[in-house]
């Protein structure tokens, strides 16, 4: 790792282990465009999911993608944002570095990133959005059966998260994520295309104490396995729990009536 990227973990970021960068990727990496190959994809959630008991693949698939598209917002949107720098993170030029569960591990980068041509506009994070989450999430909905929308909603929900962490980091200034809050609040793509991380979360007053503020807009479906429940930040649960206590309202005044 060079210098330049050793400077960002620190801080909100320091619990995270930085990207490799080798010219000449280790025999433990895979490259990240294999992972669109069906057959590989199947392989994959097969040897993810059999911690969960084989459970929904499009469960398994979602799940395994949040641990993918986590390292992908912090390590993309650290260097974007902070050094200024596009990183190498295109599906056709990144190595992945797994588990034995298959669960994504860390990175292996070609080169330390590259100074970013345009700083005002959202196409500065044209290599995550389009060259690596557009068509890993086209392969992953292909395959699990599971709305595109869940897996955007996914990647949105941490680039969403990393964006409020990193403003908060050592080496960022006043208006350092607002390119990042830019990218989450706008309706479409710089082509004209509708952007599909357009508002990822909400915040909202809690129903109940126990009810979430922080709220997806897209469920996770991780319901699906039974073990696992809704997430922390699940909008049906949220429903559930406005519905639940607009009910228990509901009784307390016809038993005030009574």
């Amino acid at each position: 790792m060079t210098l330049a990227l050793s400077q960002l973990y620190l801080g909100p970021l320091d619990f995270l282990t930085p990207p490799r960068v080798e010219a000449t990727p280790g025999a433990d990496t895979l490259p990240a465009h294999r992972l669109l190959d069906p057959a590989r994809l199947e392989a994959l959630f097969t040897r993810f999911g059999a911690q969960y008991g084989h459970g929904d693949r499009r469960a398994v698939a979602s799940l395994w993608s949040k641990w993918h598209f986590a390292g992908l917002a912090a390590h993309g949107l650290a260097a974007n944002l902070l050094l200024e720098r596009d990183l190498p993170l295109g599906i056709d030029t990144l190595h992945v570095i797994q588990t034995d569960e298959g669960q994504t591990a860390g990175f292996s980068l070609r080169h330390a990133g590259r100074p970013l041509g345009d700083l005002d506009g959202l196409s500065r994070f044209a290599t995550l959005v389009d060259d690596h989450l557009a068509p890993l999430i086209e392969a992953l909905a292909s395959i699990s059966g599971a709305s595109p929308k869940v897996f955007w909603s996914n990647a949105g929900n941490y680039i969403e998260h990393f964006t409020n962490a990193l403003a908060d980091h050592p080496m960022a200034s006043a208006g350092t994520v607002e390119p990042a809050r830019a990218l989450i609040t706008s309706r479409q793509l710089p082509d004209g295309r509708r952007n599909p991380l357009y508002q990822p979360v909400r915040y909202v007053e809690p129903a109940t104490p126990e009810a979430p503020s922080r709220v997806r807009r897209q469920c996770c479906i991780r319901y699906l396995i039974d073990e696992l429940g809704y997430c922390a930040n699940c909008p049906l649960e949220c429903r559930r729990q406005g519905k639940a206590s607009k009910a228990k309202k509901a009784t307390t005044l016809e038993r005030a009536a009574s």
